[in-house]
């Protein structure tokens, strides 16, 4: 990868997508600044490029969504299957149809936002579920693995449940920070970064505490409905996202 001023410019810009989203809602959203990150260098090089990048995210986000905004018992449910998804998720790697996954993840998180809106689109309030946990903390832990993008299960699981804003983005923030320590060092072995990566790197660090506090600044501004609606709007983004992914996949 060469060292160049669009380069920097354009990887910046994604960290800094990528570190507001973290602060405004906890994270997930990861896979909307990848496309920036794409058109400067290859997605196995971006993902090692980022993995490191998400554990500072994780180490900033902290200083804002405190344990005091964790939802314990959900997080006790789906974190045993994020660990097992994305063990999984490794040793499958090269072996998983990326776009076949990117396809499903994609018209699965479309019909979850469409039964939302056909429903009314309001903030629900519904029991938690330990298998539905153990499905969503699994699949997101592969997905995330696979294509850094493991937000579409997990909130499919806790939205419903109409926890806090507060609570949500915490107990969101604290999942994927799990998610990103356990998985940085596979992904480092898949891509491991060399030379410019490094710098890259480097400069793209001091994006982060920039993008989670005026991410965080957002969140304060929202309500619960308005940020219920804009995660939901996020989703419908990262859905088309991934089923551009997946069919672009086949054209190619």
């Amino acid at each position: 990868m060469e060292l160049t001023a669009a380069t920097i410019i354009v990887a910046f810009a994604g960290v800094f997508l990528i570190s507001f989203m973290r602060g405004a809602f906890g994270g997930g959203f990861a896979i909307i600044g990848i496309p920036l990150l794409s058109i400067v260098m290859d997605p196995v090089t971006a993902g090692g490029l980022l993995a490191p990048l998400f554990v500072a995210m994780d180490l900033v986000a902290l200083r804002y969504w405190k344990s005091s905004t964790w939802s314990k018992p959900d997080l006790l449910l789906l974190l045993p299957g994020l660990v097992v998804g994305i063990g999984l998720g490794y040793l499958l790697f090269h072996i998983l149809d990326h776009r076949a996954i990117s396809i499903v993840m994609a018209v699965t998180t479309l019909i979850f936002v469409g039964l939302w809106f056909a429903a009314g689109a309001n903030v629900t309030i519904r029991p938690r579920s330990s298998p539905k946990a153990a499905a969503a903390g699994l699949t997101s832990g592969i997905t995330t693995m696979v294509a850094h993008s493991g937000g579409p299960p997990l909130a499919m699981y806790l939205l419903p449940l109409g926890l806090t804003k507060e609570v949500y983005a915490g107990t969101t923030s604290l999942f994927f920070t799990v998610g990103n320590m356990t998985k940085a060092v596979p992904w480092l072995v898949l891509s491991r970064p060399e030379g410019n990566t490094w710098v890259i790197m480097a400069i793209c660090v001091l994006a982060i505490p920039a993008g989670i506090w005026l991410g965080w600044r957002l969140h304060g501004r929202l309500d619960q409905r308005q940020l219920y609606r804009a995660c939901y709007g996020l989703l419908i983004v990262t859905a088309f996202k991934l089923l551009w992914d997946g069919v672009s996949g086949y054209l190619v």
